[in-house]
């Protein structure tokens, strides 16, 4: 199992319309991939000292070529709706987890 890991930090002026972007849009747009079975949004909880909110959006796919196939094939236009969007709102970071265990 494979995590693709978007830590995203929002403005709080934008914050209201990305949430409901990200709901109702981006997230089931990446599930419609059919690259990811899963995906869960969360909100980071530490203090922010240079205002707006971080959020931690975690997509969970099965096998590491469904995650390159995404990167080759959805990625950049996905990345673009929303820099189009939101333009320097929101600063995103991306990692990628193998799952080891779950207990």
């Amino acid at each position: 199992m494979y995590i693709y890991n978007v830590t995203v930090h929002v403005a709080h002026p934008i914050r209201d319309a990305w949430l409901e972007w990200m709901r109702h849009t981006h997230i089931p747009q990446m599930l419609a991939t059919g690259k990811f079975n899963e995906a869960r949004l969360c909100r980071v909880l530490s203090e922010e000292q240079t205002g707006g909110v971080t959020y931690a959006v975690q997509y969970r796919t099965e096998h590491r070529e469904l995650l390159e196939r995404y990167y080759r094939e959805d990625a950049p236009r996905l990345r673009r709706e929303s820099e189009e969007r939101f333009g320097d709102q929101c600063l995103a970071f991306r990692t990628e987890l193998e799952l080891i265990s779950e207990h």
